[in-house]
């Protein structure tokens, strides 16, 4: 099962990386349509419309990545403070209740919406030649099927850490630095911190 939990993992991780060159490609494009506006004076209409179409497809496709690294942004502050089985147990309950039922409509809703505009070769009328929109409502369902299935793994965890006790692992990847890791990477104790701390006091009131 593990296996199994941490494949998803890895296919929600390569889907997010692979999409996440987009942000270089909308920042060289905002760079050479600002160069292009303000310089040689040759702004293109369709430039904005593309540039929202690779901000939300970045968005919306790094949607399983987050989730699956656990990044998403947490409204309760208690939560942390909570043992492990109570957190399932309210992840488990919004994820059935909110979570599934959300992402099933963004996912079903997304591919009425793309299956619609391909029929319709629709295009951008914000601007006479607006460029082609189909291309990024297939982002949508797209998606929303990997936030499903990533959704129906975090599940999967919630039940597996109600009945052991512990949250199983995720696969590693790049995280915020990790206070106690550093410390021991550098052969750094506390007390070693704790003597300089009260060095660099005591040097200050000397000077004084």
């Amino acid at each position: 099962m593990q296996k199994l939990l941490l494949a998803v993992d890895r296919a929600s991780t390569i889907l997010g990386q692979t999409f996440s060159w987009l942000i270089m490609a909308l920042t060289l494009m905002i760079s050479w349509e600002v160069f292009s506006r303000y310089v040689l004076d040759h702004p293109h209409p369709w430039a904005f419309d593309v540039m929202i179409m690779l901000y939300g497809s970045v968005f919306m496709l790094a949607g399983a990545y987050t989730l699956s690294k656990n990044g998403h942004v947490r409204g309760d502050v208690l939560y942390g403070f909570f043992p492990p089985r109570l957190q399932a147990g309210l992840d488990l309950a919004l994820y059935l209740l909110f979570f599934i039922p959300g992402v099933f409509a963004l996912a079903w809703a997304g591919y009425n919406f793309a299956a619609e505009s391909w029929m319709i070769n629709e295009h951008s009328n914000i601007t006479a030649d607006g460029p082609p929109v189909y291309p990024f409502k297939m982002v949508l369902p797209v998606a929303g099927a990997f936030l499903l299935v990533q959704g129906v793994v975090e599940i999967i965890r919630c039940v597996i850490c109600l009945q052991t006790g512990e949250w199983p692992k995720r696969a590693e990847d790049v995280e915020e630095v990790d206070v106690a890791k550093l410390k021991e990477m550098v052969h750094v104790k506390d007390e070693d911190i704790a003597g300089l701390s009260a060095f660099v006091v005591n040097n200050k009131e000397n000077q004084k």
